[in-house]
């Protein structure tokens, strides 16, 4: 047996106690990137038709420039993105002419296409075959709107960096995703795309671990190694026993 499919399968017996499943959402769920500068763009687009001022003052990259900026000065807030977004907004419109009246229309349409997502294809099925048995907690650095996207219901609850008051890698994230999930750490089982952010962190909190590795990339070294690695989500019922 090689040593890939030993990793997917040999954990398995050790998983009956299970109770709670945490997901990671952005790149676990969906591919986020080009979301993001999608809703970017259509922002720049908008603000350019409705606040030119801004436009003209601000080219994209100066906006990238302000937002590492803010980001250094509210340190103790950069976990919470839409925070930092507003933060921006409330910037060059300031210093453009125009106050702070249109931040939540504008905050508005970046926030539509943000959430405009399109699920990996074994996504709903596996969410609703889980459900049937465990416990489902999205955990998320995000701001992703899981009413917006139409996946609330297949969850038990979210667990956001705002409402942690940190982001993943952070113990309180796991920690507080544990508590709302009603399990113990050894009963909870994390699954995510990021080797830090979610296997690293997740395991140092004391969660069972799953890595989505949808690129077939290489295993960062210097990171504590997942209980479990996966090409998707939809691996997830069989490799947990789940029979419909």
């Amino acid at each position: 047996m090689n040593s890939q499919w030993s990793l997917k399968w040999q954990p398995t017996a050790t998983l009956n106690d299970i109770r709670t499943i945490t997901l990671d959402l952005d790149d676990t769920l969906w591919e986020i990137h080009p979301v993001i500068l999608r809703a970017e763009e259509t922002l720049y687009g908008w603000l350019g038709k409705h606040y030119p001022r801004i436009t003209e003052m601000y080219n994209p990259a100066d906006l990238r420039e302000l937002r590492s900026r803010i980001v250094v000065e509210f340190a103790d807030r950069a976990h919470d993105l839409t925070f930092l977004r507003r933060t921006i907004l409330c910037r060059v419109g300031t210093a453009a002419g125009y106050g702070t009246g249109f931040i939540d229309e504008a905050f508005a349409v970046f926030d539509a296409v943000r959430n405009d997502v399109e699920l990996f294809p074994e996504v709903i099925p596996t969410l609703e075959s889980l459900g049937s048995r465990y416990s489902l907690i999205a955990v998320t650095n995000g701001n992703a709107n899981l009413e917006t996207i139409g996946i609330a219901h297949l969850f038990d609850d979210i667990v956001t960096a705002t409402r942690a008051g940190a982001a993943k890698p952070a113990a309180q994230v796991f920690e507080l995703a544990v508590e709302v999930g009603g399990a113990t750490r050894e009963q909870t089982l994390h699954v995510g795309d990021h080797p830090r952010y979610d296997v690293d962190g997740a395991k140092s909190a004391g969660l069972r671990t799953v890595w989505v590795n949808r690129n077939a990339d290489a295993w960062p070294v210097e990171y504590a190694s997942p209980d479990i690695e996966v090409t998707h989500v939809g691996e997830l019922p069989g490799l947990l026993g789940v029979v419909e």
